[in-house]
């Protein structure tokens, strides 16, 4: 993306220097952003917008139609294994507090 961005700055025949003014951040962050190191996010916002990509922003945005439990289910892995439905049965040899008695 950040190749993306050097390139229509680029193609609009902009400087550095320029499209960082208009944004409102400084050359150096600009050079970040195009290298590809971190910048914050309303740095790419505010460059996408100088840039005139304004109709662009949405796609950052999730789906409303999706609910974020729906998300959260569909990004889980398959399961591998099952369980067994029954419970196990206790060993013959199970242990006790040792205070029962037999009769009840």
């Amino acid at each position: 993306m950040c190749e993306r961005l050097e390139a229509l700055r680029l193609t609009q025949n902009r400087t550095q220097a320029d499209l960082a003014a208009e944004a409102g951040i400084g050359v150096r962050t600009l050079r970040r952003l195009e290298k590809g190191d971190g910048v914050a996010f309303d740095t790419l916002i505010r460059v996408m917008i100088a840039l005139g990509l304004q109709d662009q922003l949405s796609s950052f945005l999730p789906d409303p139609s999706v609910r974020p439990m729906e998300r959260l289910g569909a990004s889980r892995q398959e399961r591998q294994r099952a369980r067994p439905a029954t419970s196990r049965p206790s060993p013959a040899g199970a242990w006790t507090w040792g205070d029962e008695t037999d009769d009840g």
